[in-house]
């Protein structure tokens, strides 16, 4: 076992980060301060940060052993010297930002290491990227910052110049659905069908594998671009594709706040049985409610772009057949539905159709449009004739 062996497809970046490891160990060169993880959707750069943070404070000679207590409570998000910071929101505010300097500057208290992981780096601005930048740039001795974004470019340039940057790529699907059989004791055959369907996602690929009901509601997507005639349908099906994503949503998020709340019950020494709890217990439980509510609105939009990009990969399957009718398809599973929408639409028609799903992520996860009457102009634009 090794904290290494859920960061997927990526072998040139581990032993970059193995490397980096042992240089903090007093062995070679290549050890920083501050760090910029990059990678699409679902490609694991947030697994490789923590398990990068898991390798520097093992406990073992042989670093990243997953099995000792360091490595065991930076993987599960309790370590004494690791801060992660997560948004639920639109941007990291300045605030939160200013919450991690004096953080940054004490000494590690049980590691070697002071870790400060930040997940949603692309979601600094300009107030609450000069307050982290000044920590970045006279760091202490032994604090390490992580950062993870999309991308290079999504990250203030005053930030990623000062960090070593590490690039991580899609997975392969077999890789993915190795990780599947292994991990999650998934049937190889449901395995490879959801790293295929979930295009090499990591997380969405396990929801497809293990959760009947996912496979159902991206079945339902998929459907809709056959189903869209007129406009009173393209309006219908707009308000379906919503209503699926708030369902997977829910399903993606109740079991999680349950056991949030238990936990947080349990630390307090408060009894979950009962109907009415003293005020300080209420007023942590309001707490909590509220972020969960936060992370939900944040976790339906993931969910809204999760089904556009099913759509996608349906239309990219539609023009890949226009080019050969042999091709291997990411909707296998439905190729008879594929081909049908194939004869239905040109090339021209199906780049169109492309661009208005593209626009649509974009008007959702960069402006405060409306979902539904985002969805609503795309519908719009997907019927046949349009």
């Amino acid at each position: 076992m090794s904290v290494w062996d859920e960061v997927v497809g990526q072998q040139p970046t581990v032993e970059l980060l193995r490397r980096a490891v042992r240089s903090a160990r007093g062995d070679g060169a290549g050890m920083t301060h501050a760090w910029l993880f990059t990678g699409p959707p679902g490609s694991g750069r947030s697994v490789a940060a923590r398990a990068f943070a898991a390798a520097l404070l093992c406990d073992e000679d042989e670093a990243g052993c997953g099995t000792c207590h360091s490595c065991h409570t930076v993987l599960t998000g309790s370590h004494a010297d690791v801060t992660t910071l997560r948004t639920e929101g639109v941007i990291i505010s300045r605030k939160q930002a200013l919450e991690l300097l004096p953080l940054a500057q004490r000494r590690p208290s049980v590691g070697r290491w002071r870790v400060i992981l930040v997940e949603d780096a692309d979601r600094l601005n300009d107030y609450s990227g000069n307050a982290m930048l000044k920590a970045i740039e006279e760091p202490t001795a032994r604090t390490v910052w992580l950062l993870c974004a999309p991308s290079a470019d999504d990250v203030l340039v005053t930030i990623r110049s000062r960090c070593r940057h590490v690039g991580l790529r899609t997975p392969p699907p077999q890789a993915v659905a190795d990780l599947l059989v292994r991990r999650d004791g998934v049937d190889p055959q449901m395995a490879a069908f959801a790293a295929r369907a979930a295009q090499s996602h990591i997380g969405m690929a396990r929801r497809l594998a293990t959760d009947e009901q996912a496979r159902i509601r991206r079945r339902e997507v998929l459907a809709v671009p056959l189903k869209v005639h007129g406009v009173g349908e393209a309006v219908m099906h707009a308000a379906a594709l919503l209503e699926t994503a708030k369902e997977e949503a829910e399903a993606g998020t109740a079991e999680r706040d349950e056991a949030e709340r238990a936990d947080l019950l349990r630390a307090l020494g408060a009894d979950p049985s009962s109907r009415t709890q003293p005020p300080h217990v209420r007023t942590q439980l309001t707490a909590l409610t509220k972020h969960q509510k936060r992370r939900a609105t944040r976790f339906l939009g993931d969910m809204v772009d999760r089904s556009l990009l099913d759509l996608l990969s349906l239309y990219r399957d539609v023009l890949l057949l226009h080019a050969d009718p042999e091709a291997e398809l990411i909707n296998a599973e439905i190729r008879p539905d594929v081909e049908r929408l194939a004869g239905q639409l040109s090339p021209a028609k199906t780049v169109r159709c492309m661009d208005a799903i593209r626009e649509t992520r974009e008007r959702i996860g960069t402006t405060n449009s409306t979902p539904l009457l985002a969805l609503e102009a795309m519908t719009l634009q997907l019927r046949a004739d349009a």
